[in-house]
């Protein structure tokens, strides 16, 4: 896949004051240093939200005991991304507005964006209460945006080359994403606006998220010469897992085909195993003890996972 972002101007480079309230404690969740150890969080109950390409878009949160309830069908791009809290969906049209639905209303939050390209997706804070995302560049690093979810706020970021399906580590420090010519994956620092290749990765296709201090990203890389897809959110991959620092790839250790994996912002690892009937949520602690194993519906097996609820 080769993506070249659309033409606009260039982006002035962020101000201290920018920088500053970018990286004050109100917009991130708790810090890496002051998160709850695992065991002392609530168990999951196996709430998520999931998505289909069946025809048109459908996003979907699924409660245990309460079944699917769709909350948005952005039916006319792939440019997509739900909140943490599984109760929000924000996404991109092709005229560059920044949308979000919440409790069936949708709303023009921001405009200006990239559109065109199936994994420029925005992406949300772990507070579910702002979005980033990507404008236009003449140049392969792109600025990124962020706003709150009522309109307000706007601010610089950055510039990153790391501009498909951007992800928001649980610090609320980092966005990461790949590069539209899948040639490696790129950290932004939001207190620095400065970017940085990680080490280890190459040919991504795919971005699912950050640890919680941004170090250790999940990733779906491809070997050279293997087909890149289109950009567009992948129901299953194969997950790995990079020290974005050292370019060593850390070990799963959960048995059986992964088709997936994410961070919480409380540090939680979940993986999901495929399964002949469904598929299997397993929980794991930043140390890889396992914690819980959650069933998926059944109706959810070929489906994409967006979120998983805390």
């Amino acid at each position: 896949m080769k993506l070249r972002v659309p033409a606009a101007a260039a982006l002035a480079a962020a101000t201290a004051a920018t920088l500053a309230t970018l990286s004050s404690p109100a917009l991130a969740s708790a810090s890496a240093a002051t998160q709850p150890a695992a065991t002392a969080v609530r168990p999951l109950t196996g709430a998520a939200v999931f998505y289909s390409y069946t025809d048109r878009i459908g996003i979907d949160r699924y409660e245990p005991g309460k079944g699917f309830t769709r909350i948005s069908t952005p039916s006319d791009n792939f440019e997509f991304a739900a909140s943490p809290d599984g109760r929000k969906v924000a996404w991109i049209t092709p005229r560059g507005e920044v949308k979000v639905s919440q409790g069936g209303k949708v709303t023009t939050i921001a405009k200006g964006a990239v559109n065109g390209g199936p994994c420029l997706t925005p992406t949300w804070s772990p507070d579910s209460r702002r979005v980033a995302f990507v404008n236009p560049s003449k140049t392969d690093a792109s600025p990124v945006t962020i706003v709150n979810l009522d309109g307000t706020g706007r601010q610089k970021a950055g510039v990153t080359e790391g501009v498909c399906h951007l992800t928001w580590s649980g610090d609320g420090r980092y966005l990461a994403g790949y590069a539209g010519s899948a040639n490696g994956v790129h950290k932004l620092d939001l207190r620095t606006g400065k970017a940085v290749k990680a080490k280890g990765i190459s040919y991504p296709t795919h971005v699912q998220s950050l640890s919680p201090n941004g170090r250790n990203v999940i990733v779906h890389m491809v070997r050279r010469g293997e087909p890149q897809g289109d950009g567009g959110w992948p129901s299953l991959f194969t997950p790995t897992i990079v020290d974005t620092m050292t370019g060593k790839k850390l070990p799963i250790p959960v048995k059986g085909r992964l088709v997936g994996a994410l961070y919480l912002a409380d540090g939680r690892l979940v993986v999901r195993v495929a399964g002949r009937t469904h598929n299997d949520l397993v929980v794991l602690d930043a140390t890889g003890k396992r914690l819980q194993t959650l069933a998926e519906p059944a109706k959810a097996k070929n489906l994409g996972l967006l979120q998983v609820i805390r």
